[in-house]
């Protein structure tokens, strides 16, 4: 049973890795990953059919390797994302779907993608149906189904209801049945995914939406896919899913369907913050402490160009404090406001939606100590950028009691590289 985690102001490693070590070793802004707490986010899984990796939250080749060698299987959103699948290892053999597409158009290059290795399609519009039939007749597909209504942490990840552009209007799927008979493309799987931080309440929404579809669609289906938005706990107050309940009711729904067909359907589950989140860490050094006006602020190394999800969505972190020498714990906890080194106003760690700046009670810094932003796994290095020039972070896995370095930190001539002065 998973219980809600403590979160502590301080800290003085990562998975058995002193802090001040993997600093000192591998430099800052650092992202380090626990590989012990993805194995046991997919174990959590265990129950459904299929666990499909949605592996925008965090792509590094080692990563998809690694979940690989677990069993789990990945869902693809672009063509650079098809490619890195590819790359980690992953089988384009017919029929294996391991690779699954997911998105609401084809841009040409992953038509061409999907065409070249056979891959098994996730249509999120019609006109996907339509594109695909034409370069590949007789395809099998699935559809992703916006049921109407949707949920999230954030408007902006919200990804169900009439302001999304994600998925099929539930009242197309007739007109998705007539676009794939004129190809002979068969509809195979249903998948719905609402957004993130989904609950029990909007889940039985979710499954009745997913039966009165799949009855409309009928016993082509051999799939359904529960989708993803897995929540994790970033806050004392908020707990995780009761994964038993969960499936039970996923489960309720294969069943009921299952029987309506005449033959048993696969369930797939999603995830991609659920299975990362909780693993990832951004280790940066503390590099000036100033009081401006009431505020105290403490200004670190790494800014929303490494973590751009505070200034996006408001987003809430845990953060800890790790002493260069010493243990934090012992120090008083005042409150501080953690901002980055960008030249915006909005590079603030320590922030609500809207822009409002919030302080955090933390053990008092000092230049040269450490701040640790945790549960950082998932839309974080993925989401970083070269905003004031400034290079990408490295990043390390920690497995087998080792740091490993899976991505070298960028240099000035990999930012500055495809760019051209004409003569």
């Amino acid at each position: 049973m998973l219980t809600v985690p403590t979160f502590s102001t301080s800290r003085t490693e990562i998975a058995g890795q002193p802090v001040a070590d993997l600093a000192a070793k591998f430099g800052t802004p650092l992202y380090v990953y626990d590989r012990e707490v993805i194995d046991k986010r997919i174990a959590d899984l265990s129950d459904f059919d299929t666990i499909r990796y949605a592996q925008k939250a965090s792509s590094n080749l080692a990563i998809l390797d690694r979940i690989r060698k677990r069993g789990v299987v990945v869902d693809a959103v672009s063509a650079g994302e098809i490619r890195r699948a590819i790359a980690a290892g992953y089988s384009t053999d017919g029929g294996s779907h391991d690779i699954v597409y997911t998105a609401d158009i084809f841009d040409r290059e992953s038509l061409d993608l999907v065409i070249e290795h056979g891959l098994h399609v996730n249509c999120g519009s019609p006109d996907m149906i339509s594109q695909l039939g034409e370069r590949r007749p007789g395809s099998d597909v699935t559809l992703r189904i916006n049921p109407g209504f949707g949920h999230g942490h954030s408007q902006k990840t919200n990804t169900g209801g009439q302001q999304s552009k994600h998925g099929i209007w539930h009242t197309q799927i007739n007109d998705c049945l007539l676009r794939a008979d004129q190809t002979g493309v068969t509809i195979t799987g249903l998948h719905m995914h609402i957004g993130s931080g989904t609950d029990l309440e909007h889940l039985s929404e979710v499954c009745s939406a997913m039966e009165k579809a799949a009855l409309e669609v009928g016993r082509t289906l051999t799939t359904i896919s529960a989708g993803g938005g897995l929540p994790v706990p970033y806050k004392h107050d908020e707990t995780y899913v009761d994964l038993a309940k969960y499936f039970e009711l996923w489960d309720g729904v294969r069943n009921r369907l299952s029987e309506a067909f005449g033959h048993r359907l696969n369930l797939e589950i999603e995830p991609g913050r659920y299975l990362s989140a909780e693993s990832g860490y951004l280790i940066a050094e503390v590099r000036s402490v100033k009081k401006v006006g009431e505020n105290l602020f403490t200004l670190v190394d790494a800014g929303f160009n490494d973590l751009a999800r505070p200034v996006m969505y408001g987003a809430h972190h845990p953060i800890s404090v790790t002493a260069a020498s010493g243990d934090a714990a012992a120090r008083e906890e005042v409150d501080m406001v953690i901002g980055g080194p960008l030249c915006e106003s909005g590079d603030i760690f320590t922030q609500r939606e809207g822009g409002f700046v919030d302080s955090r009670k933390l053990p008092i810094v000092r230049v040269g100590d450490f701040i640790v932003i945790e549960n950082a796994g998932a839309y974080g290095f993925v989401m970083s950028s070269n905003y004031n020039s400034k290079t990408r972070a490295a990043e390390v896995l920690i497995e087998d009691g080792e740091a490993k370095l899976i991505r070298a930190r960028e240099t000035f001539d990999d930012l500055i590289r495809g760019e051209v002065i004409p003569q």
